[in-house]
């Protein structure tokens, strides 16, 4: 018996007749089952019967021998075995995610507290990274579709992938002569075209793997083991990534990003080795065309044929115009593929507020307190809330939230797509909240306007001094006969107003005649804090180095200022472990800041000062005397630590987010798989995409042009435009007609005759299963449990 799928039709008349559908198949014995009374009977090649109970007939209780039953259709079905090959498929992808999740949660972290980015820049550069993540795919699937075929693709690029994975962690090394920045740059710019181009890719390729529609129960199975890969290799690699960051102490430093890089980097290249391994169990199949090209041929031509006869052959409808060209039916699918899109619109919006749990919502976990129960969590960590509520969410929202929320009539998709983005807004608004506590409890460590200024004046000398100043009443509201300042202590004020550059004079002296006068200029300007030492060498001028709001998480800061004779020796820090730092010492006189911990300082091996400053506060460490007479010191707290908001305060925001994701992210792709032409799936997988690197290109923006003067202000301008947003979603929708899914096709019958010709029932069928699984595994069928298969990320709309 030759191997395929047979249909068997028993008439009254006895007839008897067999039809062959078209299958391919790669199992050695082929089957034939025909339903007869209670009993299935499966014929194999070899001669041998084996009784299977069917999974696919209703069961027949009291079937007879009657003509009556003799009419029912038999099914006859091919047993195929169970593709090897997608283990490591799955592997593969478990590695590939543990990589590129594990390099993602920390990035910003190591763009500011190791290249030096501020956190606007940190996050442009995230943003930008990921954009170009969710645009690479196109370019991808392009190239799999139309050139090099899936396999060769995803191999091809998973090299360039893992290049650019170890030239990340080799720039981390502080060691290397390489420029550092320029070399993380071009390893990032690389994982972009690796990740993103084989994103649409693999996942399609195991899909290759399965026979349809023999195997539709299996692919369902492996889409489940694919997506677990995914959320285990994410949520792994979310939790130790940090730790191996921030626990592990390499080349002398209290961090080690380079083997947080470097560990995934080796995942990365595992990765590759096990899917060249599968090489010989794979069904690898020819590249088959895009549809892309199609839709892009159709209204290019739609484009020509209006300026050409526009005015001498009017057609209804824009894409008329292209029907000559490219057939009636390719013009009804793409007008079919636009009633969908233009609900697309208001997308990006979502994927900024979304993608900015990486970046700005890090930061925001930087600014808090992560001690919890007498453990440390660490800002990153914070990102494995997410598809653990995901997992947990999935039975929530399918048995409680949906059918309460179908009570008060939310059932439609576009109802629940639109409560999606409102919990969303709901996030960004509790995190402005929690930001602005934030702000309050370190008002005053930055100017708080642009034309208010900070001015801090330091004295080094052993006598008390005052001071006198042309700072004029509507400069400075403090009383000038306060101005005096006790030896190794600070006069400040932070409320002057500055509206330009402008410099006073300053002239300090010892009402007891013990110390030199001492003259010289201010100048202050406006947004700015500027600091100044009195010692020996005069009046110097400094940076207390306030470029932030204080991290709760960040050690101290303190910078060391000495006033003490020249030939005394080296001045060192000392810290636990027998830790010696030399300080840089200008004038000998100002140090750098140096992060700290309990320590002291010695001069020429002589301890001088001690010191135990607290986390996330900025410190002066005033010292002078001499090695004879002995040294006096004063630490001086310039900015206080912040008040302990406690990082678990995040997981309000990260629920709304969560949820938002599920009833957004889930349901929208579910409603434009269920509404979309099959054969336009694959360009609605394009413009999904795209969706998402334009939401991040919009969080690029708003930082570059700097809509907001602070964090909490540029989160409420999140929320509102998601507001915003939703509003015009809403006006989008309204009057939106679904698809009636019921039906066999939407296509008009003056449509339908017009195009290629119509095939099988079970070659549609299996051609529909495959573009399903080129949209990666998403099934469009009413009933089928999308959740499982999206958890966390639907791969190629991220998560």
């Amino acid at each position: 018996m030759k191997k395929g799928t047979y249909k068997r039709q028993m008439s009254t008349s006895s007839s008897r007749s067999l039809t062959r559908s078209p299958s391919r198949s790669r199992s050695r014995s082929s089957a034939v089952t025909f339903q007869t009374s209670n009993l299935e009977l499966m014929l194999i090649d070899s001669g041998s019967k084996v009784l299977k109970p069917s999974r696919h007939l209703p069961h027949m209780p009291h079937a007879t021998n009657t003509m009556d039953n003799l009419k029912k259709p038999l099914l006859i079905e091919e047993v195929v075995a169970y593709p090897k090959s997608v283990g490591f498929i799955i592997s593969n992808e478990f590695c590939e995610r543990f990589n590129y999740y594990g390099m993602r949660t920390i990035l910003v972290l190591y763009l500011t507290n190791k290249l030096g980015y501020n956190e606007e820049t940190s996050t442009v550069l995230f943003h930008v990274f990921t954009m170009l993540v969710y645009i690479f795919p196109l370019i991808g699937a392009l190239i799999a579709d139309g050139w090099l075929g899936k396999y060769k693709t995803i191999l091809y690029l998973s090299m360039v992938y893992s290049v650019g994975a170890l030239i990340v962690s080799f720039g981390a090394i502080p060691l290397s002569a390489m420029p550092t920045k320029a070399v993380t740059i071009l390893g990032l710019i690389l994982i972009a075209v690796g990740t993103g181009g084989i994103k649409p890719c693999v996942s399609a390729f195991g899909g290759d793997q399965f026979v349809l529609p023999q195997q539709t129960m299996q692919l369902a199975k492996f889409f489940s083991l694919f997506y677990f890969a995914i959320n285990a290799g994410s949520m792994i690699s979310t939790t130790v990534t940090p730790i191996l960051r921030a626990d592990v102490h390499c080349f002398g430093e209290d961090d080690c990003f380079s083997l947080a890089f470097g560990i995934p980097a080796i995942l990365m290249i595992v990765s590759v080795v096990i899917f060249v391994a599968g090489k010989k169990r794979y069904q690898i199949n020819e590249p088959t065309g895009n549809m892309i090209f199609g839709v892009s041929q159709c209204l290019i031509d739609a484009f020509k044929g209006w300026r050409k006869f526009r005015k001498t052959d009017p057609m209804p409808s824009f894409l008329d115009y292209a029907r000559h060209s490219v057939g009636a039916k390719m013009v009804h699918e793409t007008k079919s593929l636009a009633r969908i899109l233009i609900l697309y619109l208001p997308f990006p919006i979502f994927w900024a507020l979304f993608d900015q749990q990486g970046s700005r919502w890090t930061f925001q976990a930087t600014r808090m307190d992560g001690l919890v129960l007498g453990f440390q969590i660490k800002p990153d960590q914070m990102q494995v809330v997410n598809p653990l509520l995901i997992l947990a969410f999935i039975p929530l929202f399918d048995y409680i939230i949906y059918p309460l929320l179908a009570k008060v009539g939310l059932r439609r998709p576009l109802q629940k797509l639109t409560v999606g983005l409102l919990l969303a807004a709901l996030g960004f608004f509790m995190s402005a909240a929690l930001e602005m506590k934030m702000e309050q409890a370190a008002s005053g460590a930055l100017p708080n306007s642009p034309q208010n200024a900070h001015l801090r004046l330091y004295n080094g000398m052993p006598c008390r001094y005052e001071f006198i100043s042309n700072l004029s009443p509507r400069t400075s509201a403090q009383d000038p006969s306060s101005r005096s300042i006790d030896p190794l202590h600070m006069w400040s004020d932070l409320s002057l107003v500055v509206k330009e550059p402008t410099q006073y004079t300053f002239t300090a002296h010892d009402p007891a005649g013990k110390c030199a006068k001492i003259q010289g200029q201010l100048h202050l300007r406006p947004g700015k804090a500027t600091s100044y030492f009195l010692g020996d060498n005069g009046l110097q001028e400094f940076d207390d180095g306030l470029n932030s709001v204080p991290n709760i998480n960040s050690p101290p800061l303190l910078r060391a200022l000495i006033n003490t004779p020249r030939n005394e020796g080296p001045i060192m820090l000392k810290g636990s472990g027998d830790w010696l730092q030399p300080l840089s010492m200008e004038n000998r006189s100002l140090s750098e800041l140096h992060k700290v911990g309990f320590g002291e300082l010695n001069i020429n091996g002589k301890r001088a000062a001690s010191f135990q400053p607290k986390n996330g506060g900025l410190y002066s460490l005033l010292v002078n005397g001499d090695a004879e007479l002995g040294y006096a010191s004063n630490l001086l707290e310039v900015v206080p630590p912040p008040a302990a908001v406690s990082i678990l305060w995040q997981l309000p925001q990260i629920v709304a987010m969560t949820a938002a994701e599920i009833m957004f992210s889930v349901t929208g792709l579910e409603f434009s798989f269920t509404q979309a032409p099959q054969s336009m799936k694959s360009v609605l997988q394009a413009c999904w995409l795209l969706s998402v690197a334009i939401g991040n290109m919009i969080v690029v923006l708003i930082a570059e042009f700097k809509l907001a003067s602070s964090q909490s202000g540029e989160f409420s301008l999140f929320a509102c435009l998601m507001l915003v947003d939703m509003v015009l979603f809403l006006w989008l929708a309204r009057n939106y007609q679904y698809k009636d899914q019921t039906q066999e096709s939407e296509i008009p019958d003056d449509v339908k005759s017009v195009g290629k010709p119509q095939t099988s029932e079970i070659t549609s069928q299996s051609k529909d299963k495959s573009n399903l699984r080129q949209e990666g595994g998403m099934y469009s069928e009413p009933g089928y449990g999308s959740y499982r298969n999206n958890a966390y990320e639907n791969d190629f709309s991220e998560a």
